[in-house]
């Protein structure tokens, strides 16, 4: 398969360099995910719709917007199309990355260029260490019971499969790199976390194989020393395609239940990572240069065809609002962030905090953090962990919540708005929201309305107790009695209720 050669005019609406105005009926239909928004997984993600509505409506140009718990950074994108001014902080050091690429692209040509280059560098090196004893490169090597069981390999024309037996050859050639550690990037942190199928006893070594290590220090030796708004889409382009490459790709066998899949008997598909660190026996192994390659031509698909503007990012969270940035970019525990930020001069904050223990999201980086060369501040996380050795309950979830609001409150403006994504189950996830009124003393709850997902997600659609809808749960700071005064525009949105809403 062939990088994709870029075309003109591939860039996508979503980040056109002008946006048009959003209208309440978007956000009814969001469209999924897909181009740059599509790109990197992360969970959580929130339509692009919503977001844009909410700033348009709620802000003037130059104010400034505020994502305390960025995540995957797409509203930052959002707001500086737009001629706002942004503030994002993010306590996973990926969302401050992922966010700077979106607003530090590569050309489609500069990536395509790169892309050429690394394949020269490294791809025959790689896919020597798929060989087999046929001297053919293997694109998987399907695993039973930590025994290869079946190699495939990708025929020279047509789109069928080749499936051979493999030989001792086969196992010694993957023996070369038992014990391989890695010179790129760090072992991994877990804790007792059966949620997402991790313990402390699991390392680096269980996620991957000796050879795909070896392979993705090649990749990343390939790609160190380009400009860094290049390198940082390559090694995005890295973690992006990290799951594919790891031993957590299920063997889907006989899906549809009746033993046959278009006529074939047996029938066994390549599955993906979705969500958790779980090892199933029945797994594949797959070509690591194949894993980059397909994810690097997703992207060329999404990027610009021309030099993209590139926005003055500042990560210094002593400097916000003191300098002239377009965008601050802090990697830190917001709460640690906000008190850097003066009084009342935020006019909007438009988050999605956790919800509670609904999605470890830092535990659940930990594989992109690696990679990236990020060390990560596991106890400063606001969060509700599975893990119980992090101590993370929900009375400290509740406390630590209700303390981040307390220093929104502050940096909000007056009659500025904060605009909260959030849903939960159980009734103490909903506690501190239910009292910020008379403990921030200025926030004031003036609406609600539900928001669906636009992810096509597996998770989303088929995990059991999985939450289809989170509410946009408005807050507008003010003393008066009037802060509960509702602009227009707000009553017109599909739903609107102004009755706090109850648990899912």
């Amino acid at each position: 398969m062939a990088f994709s050669a870029p075309l003109e005019a591939t860039q996508t609406d979503l980040f056109s360099e002008t946006s048009a105005p959003i209208k309440t009926e978007d956000m009814l239909a969001p469209e999924s995910y897909t181009g740059l928004s599509g790109f990197h997984k992360y969970w959580g993600k929130k339509p692009t719709e919503s977001l844009s509505y909410l700033i348009e409506n709620l802000t003037e140009e130059g104010d400034i917007v505020m994502d305390p718990f960025l995540g995957s950074g797409l509203i930052s994108r959002e707001a500086l199309l737009r001629n706002r001014r942004f503030i994002g902080i993010d306590i996973n050091p990926f969302s401050i990355e992922h966010s700077t690429f979106l607003l530090n692209l590569p050309s489609n040509k500069e990536y395509y260029k790169a892309l050429l280059e690394i394949e020269l560098r490294v791809a025959k090196e790689i896919n020597e260490t798929y060989k087999t004893s046929e001297d053919r490169v293997a694109s998987h090597f399907l695993w039973e019971e930590n025994k290869i069981a079946s190699i495939w390999i990708k025929p020279e024309t047509g789109r069928n499969r080749i499936e051979i037996s493999p030989t001792q050859e086969d196992f010694i050639q993957f023996e070369k790199y038992n014990g391989y550690s890695p010179r790129n990037f760090r072992n991994l942190t877990f804790f007792t976390n059966s949620r997402i199928n991790v313990k402390p006893t699991m390392s680096v070594n269980d996620i991957f194989t000796g050879r795909a290590m070896h392979n993705i220090d090649l990749i990343i030796d390939a790609i160190s020393n380009y400009p860094t708004h290049i390198k940082r889409a390559l090694l995005l382009t890295l973690t992006s395609s990290s799951g594919q490459m790891s031993n957590m790709v299920f063997a889907i066998k006989n899906r549809g239940g009746n033993g046959k899949r278009n006529g074939v008997e047996n029938k066994i598909e390549v599955g993906s990572w979705v969500i958790g660190y779980w090892l199933p026996e029945t797994h594949f192994e797959i070509n690591v240069w194949n894993c980059y390659k397909s994810r690097a031509n997703k992207l060329l698909k999404a990027l610009p065809d021309h030099d993209s503007k590139c926005y003055s990012v500042s990560n210094d969270h002593s400097k916000i609002i003191l300098d002239n940035s377009d965008v601050w970019l802090v990697n830190s525990d917001c709460r640690k962030a906000l008190r850097s930020i003066p009084d009342e001069s935020v006019t909007l904050v438009c988050t999605d905090p956790p919800h509670s223990d609904r999605v470890p999201y830092l535990e659940l980086s930990e594989m992109w953090n690696s990679i990236l060369g990020y060390n990560v501040e596991f106890s400063d996380e606001i969060v509700v962990s599975n893990a119980k050795e992090r101590l993370k309950s929900k009375s400290i979830y509740n406390s630590e919540m209700t303390e981040f609001f307390l220093e929104t409150a502050r940096v909000l403006k007056k009659d500025g708005f904060i605009a909260l994504y959030f849903n939960a189950r159980d009734e103490e996830s909903w506690q501190y929201l239910k009292c910020i009124e008379s403990t921030s003393g200025t926030l004031k709850f003036i609406g609600c309305f539900p928001m669906v997902y636009s992810a096509t997600s597996v998770v989303q659609d088929n995990r059991k107790g999985a939450m289809k809808s989170d509410y946009v749960i408005v807050y507008r700071k003010s003393n008066e009695t009037n802060g509960r005064i509702l602009p227009d525009f707000l009553t017109k949105i599909a739903n609107w209720s102004t009755t706090f809403p109850e648990k899912a």
